[in-house]
């Protein structure tokens, strides 16, 4: 029992870096628009697809995962420059509607052009197998996995933390009105910002499609996850992303060995508990 114990929670830190990615992208979208991106799902989504179209032409898997990162975020800066930006002074009410409607159309034009039916890719030979640690056998992909995640955010942190441009964001995030008041142009921050987070959200699904496939509906799944991970974590909370996602991972993956069908409840249990407990979240100040 206590060999599975170790399996699930390594297998449930390589999966919980993929809900901290997933959700450190959406962070950085709440935290400037100060609105909920209900499109961040089907940005995950079409970072899939496109990583599957990329390997399909012919493309190594690392220039697919750049594309379902590029991929997404060219969209993104579409939908911030064309709809987000022109509602930023109308109702909040107005940028939910717009965002929500954006993940229905990316939904159906992804049903249009690769169809209802899944699709699946298989990973790399150097990734295919698994490594023995003598009480588990851990698949090479599913290290991959989780180490790109937490590489991919590393680079993001220090991007955050050690440049100006990051500056400016944890500016906009923090005191939206103090930084436009030092002359930070917001509206700027916004596009990268989006952009950036729904580059994220493209690589996250990217890297989930030789695990979990692609389909239509994979976008509303990991959604419904990101947004536990960021109440657990506490709203626009960059780091509350990062323990929260891990959490969320590691109480999936253990729980599914004691209590199988119950191990996506708890996750939610688990956001409800915290909401009652400490509602700004644990890492949330606000």
């Amino acid at each position: 029992m206590i060999s599975l114990l170790a399996a699930q929670l390594l297998n449930g830190l390589a999966i919980g870096m993929i809900y901290a990615l997933t959700a450190f992208g959406l962070s950085i979208i709440k935290g400037l628009l100060n609105v909920p991106n209900f499109a961040h799902g089907a940005f995950y989504a079409l970072g899939a697809y496109v990583c599957f179209a990329a390997m399909q032409v012919g493309m190594p898997f690392g220039l697919a995962l750049l594309v379902a990162f590029v991929g997404p975020a060219a969209v993104g800066i579409i939908v911030e420059k064309l709809g987000v930006a022109r509602l930023m002074s109308g109702p909040y009410l107005y940028q939910l509607l717009f965002l929500f409607g954006t993940a229905l159309v990316l939904e159906q034009l992804i049903i249009i052009i690769w169809g209802t039916v899944g699709l699946s890719v298989q990973p790399p030979e150097a990734l295919q197998g698994a490594f023995d640690l003598g009480f588990t056998w851990l698949p090479k992909y599913l290290v991959f996995n989780g180490a790109m995640a937490a590489l991919t955010i590393a680079v993001v942190w220090l991007l955050i933390e050690r440049t100006r441009l990051g500056s400016q964001i944890r500016a906009g995030i923090d005191k939206r009105e103090m930084a436009q008041c030092l002359g930070i142009d917001v509206s700027r921050l916004v596009t990268a910002g989006f952009a950036l987070g729904s580059g994220l959200a493209g690589l996250s699904g990217g890297l989930v499609l030789p695990l979990l496939g692609a389909n239509a509906t994979m976008g509303a799944d990991m959604l419904s996850i990101a947004f536990v991970v960021l109440v657990i974590g506490g709203l626009g909370s960059l780091y509350g992303a990062l323990a929260a996602g891990i959490l969320v991972g590691i109480i999936q993956s253990v729980s599914s060995v004691f209590v199988p069908s119950a191990s996506t409840v708890l996750i939610y249990v688990a956001m409800v508990a915290t909401l009652m407990i400490r509602p700004q979240g644990l890492f949330g100040e606000r």
